[in-house]
């Protein structure tokens, strides 16, 4: 017996909208299989404390579980902006932080860009949706605190935006 494509696109529908990882169903001699791709995890994902560049010592174990330590350059110290006149851009979800709209486009903000309310500074997807972060203030991009493509948590501080 063959089975019926639109039998197949609705067990397909079942298997997406579900926590099913797995279907298999065998009918008259007819075997079909359907899977989930496994999700991809980062191993070893811990937040990071944030640590002034200047003489940092940091230890890496690379892939054959040998320590490697590197020693930053050592950065000429800028004029740090008042405590009082930054605000903190927030994360309002659990997702992953993208800088640009695509790998090969430039980030929407670096550090020293100039930003309005509703200045569209990053993306975080969450569940395959793309969620634009935007300025809720006018002011001067002082840090960008997360790496591209990095997980976030729901609070964390994302930039530090200075003030007009």
């Amino acid at each position: 017996m063959k089975m019926d494509l639109n039998y197949i696109k609705k067990l397909i529908k079942i298997l997406d909208t579900s926590n099913i990882s797995e279907i298999e169903i065998e009918e008259e001699g007819t075997k079909l299989k359907l899977s989930k791709p496994k999700p991809k995890i980062a191993a070893g994902y811990s937040p990071v404390n944030m640590v002034p560049a200047q003489n940092m010592v940091t230890a890496d174990i690379n892939q054959t579980g040998d320590p490697t330590v590197a020693v930053a350059k050592s950065e000429t110290k800028t004029a740090e902006p008042k405590s009082d006149n930054l605000y903190e851009v927030k994360s309002p979800m659990v997702g992953t932080f993208y800088r640009s709209p695509s790998p090969d486009a430039d980030a929407y903000v670096n550090v020293g860009n100039d930003v309005s309310p509703g200045s569209v500074l990053c993306i975080i997807e969450a569940m395959k949706l793309m969620n634009e972060i935007e300025s809720e203030i006018s002011g001067r991009i002082v840090k960008i605190l997360v790496e591209n493509a990095q997980p976030v948590e729901y609070n964390q501080p994302l930039f530090l935006i200075e003030k007009n």
